[in-house]
């Protein structure tokens, strides 16, 4: 029987991860994010309704294909004068029609309505890779939590079946569905940007205000629950020793963390926001060098709670 649980927009299942939790996990990509940070390497994660990708590499020219024009009933592709196509993104509704008839997937929607049965058959796939390694499932994203009532149906499934849960979270979200989440997590990955709340605006788009605020009640309503603090080390932006300071120093008020650790910034997700019609706005930063993380790590570790 299928569940009655709301459907979930996933826009990818990442198996055999090794990063994002403990053990080998299969991570489940949620769609939809309060944040836009300049440096998001899922810019496909953002927008709360599916997208269409358009590889133009792949596209086999006009003059051998044109079915996606066709298809396509809102106009939102036109040929562009030299064998290829144009999508004109204010007016694709994301119906995924034109991706349907591609016949070298040059088009592609990203983001797919699904249950949390369909989720948790995939998830089931690896079931002895979890027993053996002590891995399970991780919710991500996007912000997983946005999606606050699929995300904890799922959570809830996936415990019902003996699957250790984690949650990869920004933070920013209601905190009931932050409350329940965590009743239902073995793990809560949390990204820190940075304290200054100003700067969190300038590289976000959004206050930290309640960010801070479900980070400190998460701490006091459940200390037992294992909370990773992660900061990605983005140049320019939040990469001093008073940065990194500032966030280890709120960590141990708040009551502390399992691991607090910095990750370096890398532009791996550029290519994607132009196959999404976007601007990336950091294709000039190069990541922090060997040092300047060896310096930062040595901060975080010198504030980093011995528990």
């Amino acid at each position: 029987m299928l569940s009655e649980a709301p459907k979930g927009l996933v826009f990818n299942i990442q198996k055999f991860s090794l990063h994002d939790g403990p053990g080998i996990r299969t991570i489940v990509f949620l769609k939809g994010c309060p944040l836009a940070c300049i440096w998001c390497s899922n810019p496909e994660g953002q927008s709360r309704a599916p997208e269409l990708i358009h590889r133009c590499d792949r596209c086999i020219g006009t003059d051998e294909c044109d079915r996606c024009v066709a298809a396509c009933t809102g106009q939102a592709i036109r040929k562009d004068g030299h064998g290829g196509v144009v999508v004109d993104r204010d007016r694709c509704d994301g119906c995924g029609d034109c991706a349907e008839v591609c016949p070298s997937q040059a088009l592609e929607l990203s983001g797919q309505w699904l249950s949390v049965d369909e989720v948790l058959r995939i998830v089931d796939e690896d079931d002895a890779f979890y027993a053996r390694s002590g891995g399970g499932l991780t919710l991500s994203g996007g912000e997983p939590l946005s999606q606050g009532a699929f995300a904890l149906a799922l959570l809830r499934a996936a415990r019902s079946r003996g699957v250790d849960t984690a949650i990869e979270t920004s933070g920013l979200c209601k905190w009931k569905t932050m409350r329940e989440a965590a009743s239902l997590a073995d793990q809560i990955i949390f990204d820190l940007k940075c304290i200054d709340g100003a700067k969190h605006e300038r590289a976000t788009g959004v206050s930290n205000a309640k960010i801070l605020e479900n980070f400190r009640k998460l701490r006091e309503e459940f200390p037992e629950v294992e909370v990773v603090v992660r900061t990605p080390i983005i140049p320019g932006i939040n990469d001093s020793a008073e940065d990194i300071g500032a966030i280890a120093a709120f960590i141990e008020e708040a009551g502390g963390a399992s691991a607090y650790e910095v990750l370096p910034y890398h532009g791996f997700g550029e290519p994607k926001y132009e196959k999404l019609g976007k601007h990336y706005r950091l294709s000039h930063l190069e990541p922090p060098s060997a040092e300047r993380m060896h310096e930062l790590n040595e901060i975080a570790t010198r504030f980093r709670p011995a528990f």
